[in-house]
C-alpha cells in the first residue's frame, strides 16, 4: 500500500494532543490553585483525572475503532477533547476543571490510539518502525515546546489561555482530519463484539507472548519517564540551583535527544531490523539508568554525574518505543485499535504508577527516583529477554 508522505506528518500532529495536554498546563498549576483558593498541591487532582480519563479512553477508543472505522470515531474524540477544553477554559472551580479534564482525555485518546492502529492498516514490519518513527518526529516536538508555550500563555492571558489553546489545536485537528484523512480500515474488516466478546478479545491479546512482551518495555519506559517528571525538576532547581527557565532547556534537550533517536530509527530499521534496533535500545535504557541510579544513591555527584546518563537512557528511550509499538501491534492486524489502546493503558497505567510512587515515597532525597527507575530497568530487561524470537 502506497503511503502520502503527508500522512506520518498528520498522524503525528494528532498524536502530539497526549503530550500537549498533560504538559502544557502544569507551569499553570499554582495559578489555578491560587484563583480557586485551593491549598497547594490541590491542583494535581486535576492531573490525576486526566491520566484517569486516558486509561479509560484510550480502550473506549481502540474499540470504537475497531468496530466503526478509524476515521468517524477520531473526529468524534476530537470534538470531545475541543469541547472539554472549552469547559477547562470556563470551569468555575478546581472539581469541575477535574471533571472536564477526564472527559477531555477520553476524546482526546483518540489522537493517541488510532494513528498507531492507522500506521499499522497501511504497513507492517520494518516499514511500520520507519512510518513509526516519522510520526514521532512530530509528535516528539509537543513535549520540547509545551512548558515553554505554556509559560508565555499564563504570562499574557493567566491559565485559562492554555485551554483556549487546546481549543484551537482540536479545531485544526478536526479540520485536517476530515480533509486528509481517508478511513484506513475497509468495512469488511471491522469487527462487532458485545461486551463479553470485548473482554476476551483484550484478554486474547494480553495472553499473545509477542504483545505482552513489547507492551511490558512499552510500559517500563513510560515507568522510567514519569519518575523522571516526578523527580527531576526538584534536583535542577534546589540542587543545582538552575532556573525555572533553564530547567525548561534542559527537558527539552531531553526531549530532543529522544526524537533524534527515534528518526536514527527510522534511518536504520529496514537495514537493521525492529527487533534488533529494541534490543540496542534496551541495554542503552539499562546503561543510562544505572548510572542515574547511581547518582540517587550517591554513587555519581555533580550536574554531569546526572546529566550524561540521563540523556544517554531519554535517549535510548527513543529507540525502544517505535519499536515497542510495532511489535506489540504486528499480530493484531484485524483488532489493531483494540491493541493500540492495550498498549496506551499499560504504558499510562504503569507511568502514572511511577509518578504516583515518586510523590508518595517523597522524602526529601533522590532514592524513591532511583528505586521506582531500577524496577524500570528490571521490567524491561525481563521484558526483553521474555520476546518470542
Amino acid at each position: 500500500m502506497t503511503v502520502p508522505f503527508w500522512l506520518p506528518l498528520l498522524l503525528g500532529f494528532l498524536s502530539a494532543v497526549g503530550p500537549l495536554a498533560t504538559d502544557m498546563y502544569l507551569p499553570g498549576l499554582p495559578s489555578i490553585e491560587h484563583d480557586f483558593a485551593a491549598i497547594p498541591g490541590a491542583s494535581q487532582i486535576t492531573l490525576a483525572t486526566w491520566l484517569f480519563g486516558l486509561g479509560i479512553g484510550q480502550v473506549l477508543q481502540g474499540t470504537l475503532s475497531d468496530r466503526f472505522g478509524r476515521r468517524g470515531p477520531l473526529l468524534a474524540g476530537m470534538a470531545l477533547f475541543t469541547a472539554s477544553s472549552i469547559g477547562c477554559a470556563t470551569a468555575d472551580s478546581m472539581t469541575s476543571l477535574a471533571i472536564w479534564r477526564a472527559i477531555g482525555a477520553i476524546g482526546g485518546s483518540a489522537g493517541m490510539v488510532i494513528p498507531r492502529a492507522i500506521v499499522r492498516d497501511h504497513v507492517t514490519g520494518n516499514r511500520a518502525a520507519r512510518m513509526m518513527s516519522q510520526q514521532m518526529l512530530v509528535m516528539g516536538a509537543a513535549p520540547i515546546l509545551a512548558p515553554s508555550l505554556g509559560g508565555l500563555l499564563i504570562a499574557w492571558t493567566g491559565w485559562r489561555g492554555i485551554f483556549w489553546f487546546q481549543v484551537g489545536f482540536g479545531v485544526l485537528s478536526i479540520a485536517l482530519s476530515a480533509l486528509l484523512l481517508p478511513d484506513s480500515l475497509a468495512p469488511e474488516h471491522r469487527m462487532r463484539v458485545d461486551l463479553a466478546g470485548l473482554l476476551k478479545r483484550f484478554l486474547n491479546i494480553l495472553r499473545e507472548p509477542i504483545f505482552r512482551a513489547h507492551a511490558l518495555i512499552a510500559g517500563a519506559v513510560a515507568l522510567s519517564v514519569f519518575a523522571y517528571l516526578g523527580g527531576v525538576p526538584g534536583i535542577y532547581e534546589h540542587r543545582f540551583g538552575l532556573t525555572p527557565v533553564q530547567s525548561g532547556e534542559m527537558f527539552g534537550s531531553n526531549a530532543l535527544a529522544f526524537i533524534i533517536a527515534t528518526q536514527i530509527n527510522g534511518l536504520l530499521a529496514v537495514r537493521v531490523g525492529s527487533p534488533r534496533l529494541l534490543g540496542y535500545g534496551v541495554i542503552g535504557f539499562s546503561i543510562g539508568g544505572i548510572g542515574v541510579v547511581a547518582f540517587c544513591f550517591g554513587a555519581l555527584s555533580g550536574f554531569w554525574g546526572l546529566t550524561i546518563p540521563l540523556t544517554t537512557m531519554l535517549f535510548s528511550t527513543g529507540l525502544m518505543a517505535p519499536n515497542t509499538a510495532v511489535g506489540a501491534l504486528a499480530k493484531h492486524a484485524t483488532q489493531a485499535g483494540s491493541a493500540s489502546a492495550l498498549l496506551g493503558t499499560v504504558q499510562y497505567g504503569l507511568g502514572a504508577i511511577g509518578g504516583a510512587l515518586v510523590a508518595m515515597l517523597a522524602n526529601g532525597s533522590n532514592i524513591p527516583m532511583g528505586l521506582v527507575i531500577t524496577a524500570s530497568i528490571v521490567l524491561a530487561v525481563y521484558a526483553a529477554r521474555s520476546r518470542p524470537n
